[in-house]
């Protein structure tokens, strides 16, 4: 839509992980290092934590691309919220191994023969567990235990645990003592600065071919930064929204105040009506307790059917808009062109 606007190549802001994308901020150039350095050692576990949307799976992805296919053999979990014997499947199968039907016993063996085999080819067997904050106790001890499948020299798996900064207190927890001693390297991907966020949005638009066009003003880079804290992922929904709001107002530059207009819009989108004047249900007689529950209730239902309404009138407008813009374009004056010659 706006791609073709503003003459990129592809959208540069999508949310979707793509290390095609990725930004060395100097906290991910950091974490890349431990990631790196951990890979180096061929064994224990690494753990990488960050905020939600900090750009983890991004750099474990940017990783993954890097590696030598024919010296490691890796395997990526994203789906965390499962007990241990799930997760136990989860790992056989991402390592492409059949699990249906199989006892924990049968798992354990079939993997344990595998990564033999691995070892036996010259390659090293690499987990990668994303979202590690959704593990529990018992499920973290069992990742534990599949460490324990080693040579008489060397270890035959080795883990990379990234998730949000809620994990730590999973790690630091009294019963996490014999995994701590197998952790190798630790590091917290902490948000990007200013001048970060400013060369971040600059990047992605290079990545697709931007020529300056649209420009953004220091108020806009700084209010851009203002609402995203430096995390890359609000940074790209901010961003997105920004250059669909260029493209319908046929905008080339941008001021604080485009941006400020955008992030009002957002904001507006997911703020829940305010109870102004309510009085306070505790103090009502039983029965009217109850009816004001279910006024509460009412309400609500009608407050939703009016938010509902609202976005669909103006997804309308937009749709609207945007099939103005086409039947503009030349392309589309020559269709109409020979509609009406038929």
């Amino acid at each position: 839509m706006y791609e073709t606007y503003y003459g990129l190549s592809a959208k540069p802001f999508q949310l979707r992980p793509d290390p095609h994308f990725f930004f060395g901020s100097k906290g991910h150039k950091r974490a890349m290092a431990y990631l790196e350095y951990g890979l180096s050692q061929g064994e224990g576990f690494i753990v990488i934590t960050g905020e939600v949307g900090a750009g983890k799976t991004t750099l474990v992805r940017n990783l993954l691309n890097k590696i030598p296919t024919d010296q490691i053999v890796a395997a990526h979990i994203v789906n965390t919220s499962l007990d241990p014997e799930d997760t136990l499947r989860m790992v056989v199968s991402a390592f492409g191994l059949p699990f249906e039907g199989a006892s924990k016993a049968e798992l354990l063996n079939r993997l344990e023969q595998f990564l033999r085999g691995v070892d036996r080819q010259g390659k090293r067997a690499l987990l990668v567990i994303d979202e590690a904050q959704n593990l529990n106790a018992r499920t973290v001890e069992e990742l534990r235990m599949l460490s324990n499948f080693q040579t008489d020299d060397r270890s035959l798996l080795q883990t990379f645990l990234l998730g949000q900064p809620e994990f730590r207190a999973t790690l630091h927890s009294p019963g996490m003592q014999q995994l701590r001693q197998r952790v190798i390297a630790s590091y917290h991907l902490g948000p990007m600065d200013a001048q970060e966020t400013r060369a971040y949005v600059e990047h992605r638009l290079a990545t697709v071919g931007w020529k300056g066009d649209p420009a953004f003003d220091d108020g806009a880079y700084a209010a851009v930064y203002a609402y995203s804290g430096g995390i890359p992922r609000k940074t790209n929904t901010l961003m997105d929204r920004v250059l669909l709001m260029g493209y319908l107002e046929e905008l080339h530059a941008f001021t604080e105040a485009d941006i400020n207009t955008v992030v009002r819009d957002i904001s507006e989108e997911f703020e829940l009506p305010d109870a102004i004047g309510e009085p306070d249900p505790a103090a009502l007689p039983g029965e009217l307790r109850t009816e004001h529950r279910m006024g509460d209730r009412r309400a609500a239902s009608v407050e939703v059917l009016d938010e509902r309404m609202m976005r669909l009138e103006k997804s309308i407008v937009s749709v609207l808009s945007i099939l103005k813009k086409i039947v503009a374009t030349p392309q589309g004056a020559a269709a109409q062109h020979m509609d009406n010659q038929e």
